[in-house]
C-alpha cells in the first residue's frame, strides 16, 4: 500500500493527512453519488455529451426531475452545461468525474463478487 502513496509520475497524490476542510470538500462531492438517479445520469454522460430530453430518456426519468439532478451535480462541480440554442447540452466537468464514478462502480461490484462467493456461490471441486 506505501508504493501507492507516491502515486505515479505525472499524476497527483492524495496528501497523507485529510484535514477538515478538505474531508467537508470530498464528502459534497461523494453526495453526487448518493442518489442513484445521479449516478445513472453521470454514467450516461460518461460516454459522452448529451441534451437534457435525450439524457432522461436514456436514464428513464422525467426531464424535469433530471434537470433538478443536474442542477445539483452542477453545484457539485461534477457536470457543465453549454447553451447551443434553446437546448442545454450537458458533459461531465473532466475526466476526474468519470474515473470517481468508474472507482466507485468497480469497487461496488469487487464487493458484490466478495460476498458471492462467500455466501453461497458453489466452490469448484
Amino acid at each position: 500500500m506505501r508504493e501507492m502513496a507516491h502515486g505515479v509520475q505525472g499524476k497527483s497524490t492524495a496528501p497523507a493527512h485529510i484535514d477538515g476542510p478538505t474531508a467537508h470538500a470530498v464528502a459534497v462531492t461523494m453526495q453526487a453519488l448518493a442518489t442513484p438517479s445521479r449516478v445513472r445520469i453521470l454514467g450516461r454522460l460518461r460516454e459522452g455529451v448529451c441534451a437534457v430530453t435525450d439524457l432522461a430518456q436514456a436514464v428513464e426519468m422525467e426531464p424535469s426531475a433530471v434537470s433538478q439532478q443536474l442542477r445539483i451535480l452542477r453545484q457539485l462541480g461534477l457536470v457543465v452545461g453549454q447553451r447551443t440554442g434553446r437546448q442545454v447540452i450537458y458533459g461531465l466537468h473532466d475526466d476526474h468525474v468519470a474515473a470517481l464514478l468508474n472507482e466507485a462502480v468497480f469497487h461496488t461490484e469487487h464487493l458484490r463478487l466478495a460476498a458471492s462467493e462467500a455466501f453461497g456461490a458453489p466452490t469448484a471441486s
